[in-house]
């Protein structure tokens, strides 16, 4: 593969605590304000401190270079300081939603058999009936502050409080890993399926952070980051932490879960630059009543990705902020984003142009590139790829074939190299001999006046044929509202892509990182 000029030359010894973190302090930029938080704030020196004290706790329970060490965090200096802790060491961060049911937190750690679990004592319970080992490590987080928690955990469980103060110096040299040594296992379910790790090296986050957040996007130092997703979704470890961290800036946390009013709260308390959204938030944003009130001047732009957005979604946000909105798309096998509209360069419907060092070719089940404006299989390449998916050689080897990954997603590319989303390959219909993709139907509901948010998924009717039907969250119930929603799409698009079922929902079901859970939906019909 020729290197693009682009491309960020990685050194050999790589490791990402050094490079996000130390270095700051190192260049003279340890009084800078790293984290914003609801109550305080931390330089970058005190994070710094934080994650050494976290990486001597683990080293004193066990924890060995190349081991997993699982958190489960909310949003949180504690949850920084134990991700940078666990890279000093040489260990692997595993991410996980703090909110897991216990058959979940049972599947996940047998599957990444970590080391060591970080968790916080709100929901040490669920951890404590999934997981019963006796040689597990636990290290308790307390709460906001490292306060002592009224629970005392048991012995075995070191709080805090305990382990980052007993015996902990504030001064930790960071391991010297290989750009290639493992350092994330990053999850990758779709929308469907049982989550796969997918295993991400040094290398993969220093290349895209170089590529997509300093080149393409303009991340500087003055910037002030928040986020939507929470920091365990790939999408906001990087966007809103190691992002931010990679040029001095601040990232603003909260632990909160995101609704319009908390968004709008946080944006008005901390002013934001950059504002890291997915399109649920989007829409829920736009539809809140306070919504033309609000003010959202201190955004440069907002970025969206992590599902389909919109195109009827994207004029309302502009319409209603007045703010930018960059759709992109990224996957856990690439990292992060690799396509995406920047600003200047806005082209609303499409995913935007490839990020420079990145390479695409969009190709047929053959493997064989079609030709611009025909839709097929997405490839990707460039030095941000996985290693494998853990514990899963089939898949490994169908989706990352050389340099080249090649997962699921089908887009067709213009003349002018603009990307459009066409949907997953195991989400596109066939009705009636005709392919239909779900998110131009999902677009046309999205312009009728009384739906919130809604999601289109391949069903088969009474005679075994498959056909399109409309699952939607509607601003309020109204008598007669799912014919009006049928005739209205038959009124706009052909009339094979025309829903045969509307069903509305009060809330639609998630997966683990809060995207509409299309496989549950066809077990609802």
């Amino acid at each position: 593969m020729s290197k693009d000029p682009h491309v960020f030359e990685t050194p050999e010894t790589l490791n990402l605590a050094d490079y996000y973190l130390d270095q700051r302090v190192a260049e003279g930029r340890g009084d800078r304000i790293a984290l914003r938080l609801e109550d305080r704030e931390l330089t970058y020196r005190e994070v710094q401190v934080l994650s050494n004290r976290f990486g001597f706790a683990l080293r004193r329970l066990g924890v060995r270079q190349e081991e997993r060490v699982m958190i489960a965090l909310p949003d949180s200096a504690e949850f920084v300081g134990a991700l940078f802790g666990i890279l000093k060491i040489g260990a692997v961060v595993v991410m996980v939603n703090p909110h897991l049911k216990p058959e979940e937190i049972a599947a996940l750690h047998d599957y990444t058999r970590a080391r060591c679990i970080v968790v916080h004592e709100s929901v040490v319970a669920n951890f404590r009936q999934a997981i019963d080992a006796e040689d597990d490590r636990w290290l308790v987080v307390d709460g906001p502050g490292d306060t002592p928690s009224s629970d005392a955990p048991s012995n075995d469980a070191p709080s805090s409080r305990t382990a980052l103060q007993t015996g902990a110096g504030d001064e930790l040299e960071t391991v010297a890993t290989h750009r290639d040594d493992a350092a994330f296992w990053l999850f990758s379910g779709g929308t469907t399926g049982r989550p796969k790790a997918v295993v991400q090296s040094h290398r993969s986050f220093v290349n895209t952070t170089e590529l997509y957040a300093k080149q393409a996007l303009g991340y500087h130092e003055n910037d002030i980051t928040l986020s939507v997703p929470k920091l365990y979704f790939g999408y906001a470890t990087g966007s809103n932490l190691l992002f931010p961290f990679s040029v001095g800036a601040s990232a603003a946390l909260f632990a909160e879960h995101p609704t319009p009013e908390t968004v709008f709260d946080q944006i008005a308390k901390h002013r934001p630059t950059i504002l890291i959204n997915v399109p649920t938030l989007v829409n829920r944003m736009v539809n809140d009543p306070t919504a033309a009130t609000q003010d959202l001047s201190s955004l440069r732009f907002a970025t969206s990705a992590g599902e389909a957005l919109p195109v009827p979604l994207y004029h309302r946000w502009k319409e209603t902020f007045e703010v930018e909105l960059l759709d992109g798309l990224g996957t856990a096998e690439m990292w992060h984003i690799f396509v995406s509209n920047v600003p200047g360069a806005v082209r609303p419907g499409t995913l935007g142009q490839i990020i420079p060092g990145f390479e695409i070719s969009v190709r047929d089940d053959d493997g064989q590139p079609v030709a611009d404006g025909e839709v097929g299989r997405l490839w990707v390449r460039g030095d941000s790829r996985a290693t494998c998916y853990w514990q899963n050689m089939d898949k490994t080897q169908d989706a990352l074939r050389g340099e080249w990954f090649v997962g699921g997603d089908l887009v067709s590319r213009d003349v002018d190299g603009y990307v459009t989303y066409c949907g997953r390959s195991d989400d596109v219909l066939k009705v009636g001999g005709k392919w239909l993709v779900p998110q131009e139907v999902e677009s046309c509901l999205l312009r009728h006046p009384a739906v919130k948010e809604c999601a289109v998924v391949g069903c088969e009717d009474a005679e075994g044929l498959m056909k399109p039907y409309a699952f939607v969250m509607p601003k309020e119930h109204s008598t007669g509202l799912e014919g009006a929603l049928q005739q209205f799409a038959l009124e706009q698009l052909q009339a094979y892509k025309h829903p045969r079922r509307v069903i509305l929902l009060d809330e639609f079901p998630r997966t683990h990182l809060g995207k509409i859970d299309r496989g549950k939906l066809k077990t609802m019909v």
